[in-house]
């Protein structure tokens, strides 16, 4: 398949809101790359994750640093998907001395043999900034389309797989609907093999998510009690054990195992040798209080030192910062799958198989004393709490409604210093604001960047708002006088190098514009740092 196909329908369905023509876009082509010749379920697998925004490799070690020159492009379009997939492989192995250069000339001839629409395609999913509205949740749905099944048996079966490629490339591939829901029917959790993990929804307060999971005010009634976890400030981990074979998953399912010596020792201390457990993994300092959420990510992300051994190399990242384990659900334990299970039912046998190890929560249907264990919970300095319904099963893979998570809300009021070009959807729009917090002896102090919580209606007039402001434009980021007041939500604060004050605030977004409130009157950076 072209990759021209491809990008085409990715223009279309970035031109409509409606989310049925999106789905059936997405199948048409979908049903195209599945009969178009011999080799086509490559085509499928690579198709289905351009789709949904992503590259197959994880890691091309190409940024938007080393695609701003472009060459030329092509007159024609001659680039099929898996000559694009197989240059992003070889990009993506390259590795020691040499490679940068190698990598790059790589992407140059990619690029030179793209036209100009497969150029920009091409550059939004290296940046992972393509923004046409087909997210993995809506490839999904144009798979069932596509193959004639239900959904619900698409979402299962790419659930237990961790991967939407193969899954559609199965049910694609088969001769008819009766056919592919048996094909998908084979698909089953696999002790050793991530499976894509359940999600929450987001609730403003402790009684708005009670609102959400049906449960009535008032009295505590065991009837409609639900299990209210403490919710951690770390990296959620998935850990398989077989027998002495222990394997740690982050949330993107990338596999962490040798990074993280200390969780599997205490994997294999626990009573159970083969089970799936769903958690949070932080650092703990000698106080027994958890340390800042940065230094849980650089441990986390830590890399084995070269010519280290094995037995030097766990000695050294376990004895630098030490990740603890919390787990919260089990998916699969004393011999048998539980992800259709009730959360009560799969509580029962966590407490048996992790009891030292398990997140704190409280089991209740009274707001009032949930929302009391919420605020202990903040007060401690953790993220907030999740309320969790004990009827629902693991719905692994999306956001489950049984799942509502509460974070107290931060917001401060900033001024945009500078914004860059939106691509995706967002091209020809000013997206990507440059956030910065009052000096008071003079200037303002960077704290990070975001696009996200922007409206349509906000970004045109962003737009045309920032063009005022400009005072220089290097062709990606335009610089703005220090004006416009912007009011910010934000999760968190954490330690940063990257910017002067030291400081940069976590999953920010736009909640509106300040134009009551002039640049004088945004937040300081002390006050900044008081928060932190």
């Amino acid at each position: 398949m072209l990759l021209a196909e491809v990008a085409a329908t990715s223009d279309a369905v970035a031109a409509t809101r409606s989310r049925l023509a999106k789905r059936a876009a997405l199948a048409d082509l979908l049903r195209r790359a599945a009969t178009e010749d011999g080799e086509a379920g490559d085509d499928v697998e690579i198709v289905v994750s351009y789709l949904a925004g992503e590259l197959r490799q994880r890691r091309t070690g190409l940024g938007w640093a080393s695609l701003r020159s472009l060459p030329p492009p092509a007159a024609s379009a001659t680039l099929t998907v898996r000559a694009v997939d197989a240059t992003f492989e070889e990009m993506a192995a390259l590795s020691g001395p040499g490679s940068d250069t190698a990598r790059s000339a790589a992407a140059r001839a990619l690029f030179a043999a793209a036209t100009e629409r497969e150029q920009s395609f091409l550059r939004g999913l290296v940046a992972g900034d393509l923004r046409q509205g087909a997210l993995d949740a809506l490839v999904v749905d144009a798979v069932a389309e596509a193959a004639g099944v239900p959904v619900d048996a698409v979402r299962r079966a790419v659930m237990l797989r961790g991967a939407s490629g193969p899954v559609a490339r199965a049910a694609l591939e088969a001769p008819g609907p009766t056919a592919a829901l048996t094909a998908l029917a084979g698909f089953g959790l696999e002790v050793g093999r991530p499976v894509r993990p359940m999600l929450a929804q987001s609730a403003p307060d402790v009684a708005a998510a009670f609102d959400k999971l049906g449960v009535p005010p008032g009295a505590d009634d065991p009837g409609h009690r639900v299990s209210v976890d403490v919710k951690l400030d770390g990296i959620r981990i998935q850990v398989h054990r077989d027998g002495d074979d222990v394997r740690v998953f982050t949330r993107s399912l990338d596999d962490i195992t040798a990074r993280v010596p200390e969780i599997v020792a205490d994997a294999r201390s626990l009573a159970s040798d083969r089970f799936v457990l769903d958690g949070e993994a932080l650092v703990v300092g000698p106080d027994g209080v958890a340390r800042p959420f940065q230094e849980t990510a650089a441990r986390s992300a830590t890399r084995d030192a070269p010519g280290a051994s094995g037995e030097a190399r766990e000695a050294a990242l376990a004895g630098a910062l030490a990740l603890r384990p919390y787990f919260f659900d089990v998916l699969h334990a004393e011999g048998r799958d539980l992800i259709d299970a009730p959360l009560r039912e799969r509580l029962a046998v966590l407490d048996r198989v992790a009891d030292s190890f398990t997140v704190h929560r409280l089991t209740t249907s009274s707001p009032g004393a949930a929302h009391e264990y919420f605020a202990e919970a903040v007060r401690e300095g953790q993220e907030g709490v999740v309320v969790k319904s004990l009827d629902a099963p693991y719905a692994a893979g999306r956001r489950g409604a049984g799942w509502v998570k509460v974070k107290p809300r931060h917001t401060l009021d900033l001024v945009v210093l500078a914004v860059e070009r939106g691509s995706g959807r967002r091209t020809g729009l000013l997206s990507n604001i440059h956030l910065g917090a009052r000096d008071p002896e003079g200037g303002f102090v960077m704290l990070g960047k975001t696009f996200k919580g922007m409206t349509d209606e906000m970004l045109r007039w962003q737009t045309e708002r920032f063009r005022e402001l400009e005072v220089s434009d290097d062709g990606w980021t335009v610089t703005l006088r220090p004006e416009q007041v912007v009011e910010i939500a934000f999760d968190g604060l954490q330690r940063s190098t990257r910017y002067p004050g030291g400081l940069a605030l976590r999953f920010a977004r736009v909640l509106r514009y300040r134009d009551d409130k002039t640049a004088d009157e945004a937040d300081t950076i002390e006050a900044v740092r008081s928060l932190a």
